[in-house]
């Protein structure tokens, strides 16, 4: 344990506790209104503001951030304004990023530092101002999903119904399609652009095999990202191999005997 010594690994843990929390709150609304393929497209899209900021020398994590949420409020105007299916959007807006991004990173001279960390991940490189930031952006995730629970539960399963008791139903999509882009965007450092995706579902389809309410699956997904993340983190260090892949696969590990124990009896219904 002499490890938990040092400051970049203590770093590592508080970014493991954070993304998990955050990562309960946005994954249960994702995986609950069914908007996995459209993370995936604002996770790709922003590959072409890392581009644009290595080539322009600014930073890459801002300059994903503006494409992010671009990208993400662009698919919901292109899927209800012009009649182009939601898909048809995604995919558009997920190639350009990607084409904006290759682009960019060839025209930018000499080696592109840092790139790896962002499409493949590396935790251990999380400093104290990615904490504060991501600790802030925590705190208002949940101050916003506390004083707005009932709201988002409703349109999270039937918007249809909450258009019927008359909520501003546009207005909560669209910040909720801000507070997935920020995240995901935040997030891309720990795990990278290629793993992100399975942060952000795989806690939620476990807590689901045992959960049934909309706060247990939140609550029982932010354990297992943390413990999951943090046995991820510990065989990374001893095998010597990247953290985010490592994290990755204790959740698919996790997921799969959660199947076989679901398979064997039926599981408890976490109320």
């Amino acid at each position: 344990m002499e490890i938990l010594r040092y400051s970049f690994f203590q770093n590592a843990l508080w970014a493991v506790l954070l993304i998990s929390l955050a990562g309960a709150v946005i994954g249960t609304y994702v995986v609950t209104r069914r908007l996995v393929f459209i993370t995936g497209g604002i996770t790709h899209a922003s590959f072409g503001g890392l581009g644009l900021g290595f080539f322009l020398s600014l930073s890459p994590v801002a300059i994903a951030l503006i494409f992010a949420v671009l990208s993400a409020l662009g698919v919901e105007w292109m899927s209800r304004k012009n009649s182009v299916r939601e898909d048809s959007a995604i995919a558009v807006f997920w190639a350009l990023g990607m084409a904006v991004g290759i682009i960019f990173i060839f025209l930018t001279p000499g080696y592109t530092p840092g790139l790896s960390e962002f499409l493949f991940g590396n935790i251990l490189t999380v400093t104290h101002t990615d904490l504060l930031i991501f600790a802030l952006y925590t705190s208002i995730l949940f101050l916003f999903f506390i004083l707005f629970y009932r709201q988002i539960i409703y349109i999270a399963f039937d918007r249809d119904f909450a258009y019927t008791r008359r909520l501003p139903v546009r207005f909560f999509e669209y910040g909720m399609i801000f507070f997935i882009s920020i995240c995901v965007v935040l997030s891309i450092r720990l795990v990278g652009i290629m793993l992100l995706l399975s942060l952000l579902t795989m806690p939620q389809l476990i807590a689901d095999l045992f959960c049934s309410r909309y706060k247990s699956i939140v609550i029982f997904s932010a354990v297992i990202g943390i413990i999951c993340g943090l046995a991820g983190l510990f065989v990374s260090y001893y095998i010597n191999v990247p953290a985010g892949a490592c994290i990755v696969f204790a959740l698919v590990v996790f997921y799969g005997l959660a199947r076989a124990i679901a398979r064997i009896k039926q599981p408890y219904m976490v109320e």
